[in-house]
């Protein structure tokens, strides 16, 4: 018999947001496999340090770009070593920070090998989740709606979710942060803005005043809330 492949969401970066589910397969599994970048840093291992004494670790070591066929043969060069593992009868864990199919890297791997092995994904805590509840601030109530839209989605698609939406997170402002501002003021949507780096993790920082928000680039490991005002009325 092969082996399971599990998904773990491992949430947005304080290891008590795991869930007990994630917890306890952790313990259990033989192998586990995480993104790495090419320098060794892995947020998602870091996250679930206390639980992977003892296990078989994979790195997958992804290159930080935009060009995806340097990144799709990572994901190929990771999906065979894994399957090396469950076509040995061991189960693997794969870690991926927050949830693994909200914009999470388990998806490119559950694509290369979902349909060859039995599969479970263990659901995690996102990071607009995670933001919201950082700033105790409702995403959306009653009839309202969310979207959610990375920063590289591009100017047209941001405005119209900002003009669109009543709430919209936008994710990894990174280097965009300083073209998303002026589109929020382009928007009328300043007044509305959140800005959030690093939710529940130590170094976690909430600027709630639009004219606070550095206008330049800023980390990866930050968001955007743009809850219209009255909203949670």
């Amino acid at each position: 018999m092969t082996g399971t492949l599990y998904g773990v969401g491992v949430g947005p970066g304080d290891p008590e947001l795991l869930t007990l589910k994630a917890v306890r397969i952790l313990q259990s599994v033989p192998v586990v496999a995480y993104p790495a970048t090419p320098q060794g840093s892995a947020q998602a291992r870091d996250i679930a340090a206390a639980w992977l004494e003892g296990k078989r670790e994979i790195p997958i070591t992804m290159p930080c770009m935009l060009d995806r066929g340097p990144v799709n043969a990572g994901y190929d060069a990771a999906a065979i070593r894994i399957a090396e593992e469950l076509d040995a009868g061991r189960d693997v864990a794969i870690l991926c920070e927050g949830d693994p199919l909200f914009y999470g890297s388990f998806s490119y791997l559950l694509h290369r090998l979902g349909e060859r092995f039995p599969c479970v994904v263990i659901p995690g805590i996102n990071s607009v989740n995670a933001a919201a509840a950082a700033a105790a601030l409702p995403l959306m109530t009653g009839e309202q709606r969310l979207t959610v839209i990375p920063a590289t989605a591009g100017d047209d698609a941001l405005r119209q979710a900002l003009l669109n939406s009543d709430s919209v997170a936008i994710l990894k402002p990174g280097r965009h942060r300083p073209r998303l501002l002026e589109l929020l003021r382009e928007t009328g949507r300043a007044e509305d803005t959140l800005y959030i780096e690093q939710a529940s993790r130590p170094a976690q920082q909430i600027i709630r005043r639009f004219a606070d928000i550095p206008a330049t680039p800023g980390p990866y490991f930050a968001l955007f809330l743009v809850i219209r005002a009255g909203s949670s009325d």
